[in-house]
């Protein structure tokens, strides 16, 4: 990552717009810091492309687009990768953002950057029309940056996808595993679930009650899981739970959209999350000076 974090910044010196793909499910827990650190330090423009816009919550995403739209710098939009139409409007907003470029005597140079699995290779290729970018559902398929032109005047570098040292705040690791940015070697994925179905509880119950048909009242996440264990008969040798395989289906039902249009934070919720992070920081340090 040190290396990666070096390469870009080089390459960063000679672009005109950062290409930022995030998650438009987790469009914050899913933004690197320091893709943000490196561009402000340039002062390079950015266009944040809120990807999987078609599995996210629209209203979720709209407030998300007003709330990067408002940042200087900044212009964000949420489309689908996978859609054609939706990626062939990129480039024209890159011009916009980069009007200098409309000479046409020097080309207009991009940098795609995100964490893994967030929809950069399937954007690359895409954008240069034929497949020059691995893609895959597991993590960091990317390994080292390629530069291509995609017409005279355009120029595009793709980078690997960058994840940070250590991820600040435990909501997003459990988000970020959620939507398999991190690899399920690094997670439980009973864990995982237990996190998905909290958030599914309180904010999108209808969406678990037509989808597996049971009772919501008094569920909490673990309760959620065993709840779909029992519905699809997942069971272990001498008639156990089998949790591990129930988890697996409430999180490949979420990150297929087979559960509906879901987005695990909003502007307001990660405000609150980041707050109620301070307070318990603060109180530890306090506890610790009584000590």
């Amino acid at each position: 990552m040190s290396l990666a974090r070096k390469k870009a910044a080089e390459t960063m010196e000679f672009v005109d717009v950062v290409i930022e793909v995030v998650d438009a499910r987790l469009p914050e827990a899913s933004s690197n810091p320091m893709i943000r650190t490196l561009r402000e330090h340039r002062q390079r423009p950015a266009l944040k492309i809120l990807n999987k816009a078609d599995l996210a919550d629209p209203a979720a995403t709209r407030a998300w687009l007003d709330f990067y739209n408002r940042q200087n710098g900044i212009t964000a939009v949420a489309l689908s990768c996978k859609k054609p139409a939706d990626v062939a409007r990129v480039t024209g907003y890159c011009q916009t953002i980069a009007p200098h470029r409309n000479d046409n005597i020097k080309p207009l140079r991009m940098m795609i950057m995100g964490i893994p699995n967030v929809g950069k290779s399937t954007l690359m290729n895409a954008l240069v029309k034929r497949r020059i970018a691995a893609v895959g559902d597991e993590p960091a398929v990317t390994k080292t940056q390629q530069r291509f032109d995609i017409s005279p005047g355009m120029t595009i570098t793709d980078t690997p996808g960058m994840l940070w040292p250590k991820i600040e705040y435990e909501s997003d690791g459990f988000m970020l595993a959620a939507s398999h940015a991190i690899g399920t070697n690094e997670v439980m994925e009973e864990e995982v679930a237990a996190f998905l179905g909290e958030v599914l509880l309180s904010r999108y119950p209808e969406l678990l009650s037509a989808r597996y048909g049971f009772a919501l009242n008094g569920l909490d996440g673990p309760a959620l899981v065993e709840a779909v264990a029992k519905r699809r008969g997942c069971l272990i040798k001498g008639g156990g739970l089998d949790r591990e395989k129930a988890a697996l289906i409430l999180l490949d039902d979420y990150r297929s959209g087979t559960l509906g249009r879901i987005s695990l934070e909003t502007p307001e919720t990660r405000a609150a999350m980041i707050a109620a992070a301070a307070g318990l920081r603060t109180q530890d340090s306090g506890i610790r000076e009584q000590q």
